[in-house]
């Protein structure tokens, strides 16, 4: 059960990886799964087996979650963009008073208080400037290109992983959002129909940035590793701070529809679905 559990979480993660302005990072905070997938990353060496059995699970999951949605992810932000963006408010809210129990009954000082308050403007000042996206980026395939790709995966990564910080919305600002999005679609149809030249084509952009998120993902991990074990406090106000101001900037990043009944309707219950699954999966 507790497998089935953790690949339903990897599923919620890696559908809030594909959707710009929304945090996977923030995810795993919401879910109580943070340190543990940290954890398991800068141990991934030392304790091989155990890091493995662990992760494998979350990584299923986040490989379906953004498999399944990079069809879908137009025509939900096209067409039921509040609702979406209800849903993930729910889950970040509701994983508030999990990430608040890492810091209850701590000393709290003025040096805190001015951490927290950095790390929510920081996201608010992403968001800003996320609003003009980049031009969309030539995946052309050849040496500078892989370079590029190769690069583009670190960068990626570590705005993944950091909780707040939407990994999509960054590659959106790169211009590499939609062709990685058309890319991944191109390689599911290619294994589909068993077209060899479709995979290969997809291949030559999946792998080199591929290796870069690995890359991105542990050298990001190690750092935040570092600070949970030296400066806890500082650290955790730092993350409560970006995960607070998350529904902010995922609600000034989506294009507002004409509010009519059935849109409340469905944003009210979209919201209270992610509360409930983040409250549940909280638990686990």
């Amino acid at each position: 059960m507790r497998l089935f559990i953790n690949i339903i979480k990897g599923i919620v993660i890696g559908i809030a990886n594909a959707i710009p302005g929304v945090s996977g990072g923030t995810m795993m905070v919401s879910m109580g799964i943070y340190d543990e997938i940290i954890g398991c990353v800068t141990k991934l060496f030392s304790q091989l087996k155990k890091s493995i059995l662990t992760l494998l699970p979350y990584g299923i999951g986040m490989a379906v979650g953004i498999v399944g949605l990079s069809y879908g992810i137009k025509f939900l932000l096209t067409n039921y963009a509040l609702q979406t963006s209800m849903a993930f408010v729910g889950l970040i809210l509701g994983g508030i008073p999990i990430l608040y129990g890492h810091i209850r009954g701590k000393k709290l000082g003025i040096s805190h208080g001015l951490v927290f308050a950095a790390f929510f403007a920081l996201i608010l000042v992403l968001q800003l400037l996320g609003e003009g996206n980049g031009a969309q980026a030539d995946l052309t395939f050849g040496v500078w290109s892989c370079i590029k790709l190769f690069f583009v995966g670190i960068i990626a990564a570590a705005t993944m992983v950091v909780p707040g910080v939407s990994g999509s919305m960054m590659l959106m600002l790169l211009g590499y959002y939609y062709p990685i999005i058309n890319t991944i679609t191109l390689a599911v149809d290619g294994l589909r129909n068993a077209d060899f030249g479709q995979i290969l084509e997809a291949a030559g952009v999946i792998i080199p940035m591929g290796l870069g998120v690995v890359l991105g993902i542990f050298v990001i991990a190690k750092i935040i590793e570092y600070l949970l074990n030296n400066y806890e406090g500082h650290t955790y106000c730092g993350i409560l701070g970006l995960v607070i101001a998350s529904p902010i900037a995922i609600l000034m990043g989506i294009q507002m529809p004409v509010i009519t009944g059935s849109v409340i309707f469905g944003s009210i219950l979209s919201f209270a679905a992610g509360l409930i699954v983040a409250y549940f999966l909280g638990r686990e």
